[in-house]
């Protein structure tokens, strides 16, 4: 524990706020009936109620469905596509970014031209094209859709780290003593990049955050599910905020935010630990530089 807090992601102010707003959500999802009691799903009650009336911490829907019990239960089904589609696209990019670099020849030629076909490739439309195919599908098939479009761009960053390392002499000595490639690539190469993973698990969660509430709020997920992006699917549906019932549209958007801002102040706090110059300097070495400045001027 002291290491961890004498560490530069334990000083960092960013990863501490990250991490409390993200353990706060994977506590809602994990035990949603603790802090919502009532049915989320259920159409039973009086429609469009303001925030507190009739026992309803945040009101109702135009469909009669609590929104606090929408937007707790909601967690699960947005972190789980979130957190598996983010790991898949991270494992999928790892695989072809650093087999690309490592192997180099014909091997590394075919990768990147199938990596680089992706990466051209809109990835919105895309998106859009293949959720509309699969339209109305469960969980799966949304974490599949965003991991088949989203590990492209972190396929070409981690190549380019696995060729700066790919000569090292620890490297050259595993050759040497005649250690497998698989070997290699999973003991050797990969563990010195495990901040670089993490940046790279927290920028495809971040944005498939975004990416999955967009396609869920343009009718492309399953409108029978409870997730936030499908609650903004419904407020709009209702013309809620035409009505003047901003808290439908707004709760369910907080909500996305917040979860974005979890893993962004995370990935900034790694992408610190990895790039020792992004780090803020001690307030006395600050001192001391301006200072020193200040006389040479």
């Amino acid at each position: 524990m002291r290491f961890l807090r004498n560490s530069p992601l334990g000083r960092s102010r960013k990863a501490t706020a990250g991490a409390i707003l993200l353990l706060i959500f994977v506590i809602i999802a994990l035990f949603p009936g603790l802090f919502a009691h009532d049915n989320p799903t259920a159409e039973v009650y009086t429609r469009n109620l303001g925030m507190g009336s009739g026992g309803h911490l945040l009101g109702t829907t135009g469909t009669g469905q609590d929104i606090w019990a929408q937007a707790v239960y909601g967690t699960r089904d947005v972190l789980e596509i979130v957190i598996g589609a983010g790991l898949a696209a991270t494992v999928i990019a790892a695989a072809i970014g650093v087999a690309s670099a490592y192997f180099g020849g014909w091997t590394e030629g075919v990768l990147n031209l199938f990596t680089d076909v992706v990466l051209v490739i809109p990835l919105f439309p895309l998106l859009i094209v293949i959720a509309a195919y699969a339209h109305n599908s469960g969980t799966g098939t949304m974490i599949a859709v965003l991991t088949l479009t989203g590990w492209s761009y972190t396929a070409r960053q981690l190549r380019s780290q696995a060729l700066s390392i790919k000569n090292r002499d620890f490297l050259s000595a595993a050759r040497v003593r005649g250690e497998r490639a698989w070997y290699i690539i999973t003991v050797e190469i990969l563990p010195t990049m495990s901040s670089l993973l993490m940046a790279a698990f927290l920028v495809n969660a971040l944005y498939d955050v975004m990416f999955a509430s967009s396609l869920q709020f343009v009718g492309l997920g399953d409108p029978n599910s409870t997730a936030w992006g499908t609650m903004l699917y419904w407020a709009q549906n209702n013309e809620a905020l035409q009505a003047g019932y901003y808290v439908q549209a707004v709760v369910p958007g907080a909500a996305i935010a917040l979860l974005g801002a979890a893993f962004a102040l995370l990935n900034y706090a790694f992408d610190e630990v990895g790039n020792p110059a992004l780090r803020p300097l001690p307030k006395q070495r600050t001192r001391k530089l301006l200072i020193r400045r200040l006389s040479r001027a």
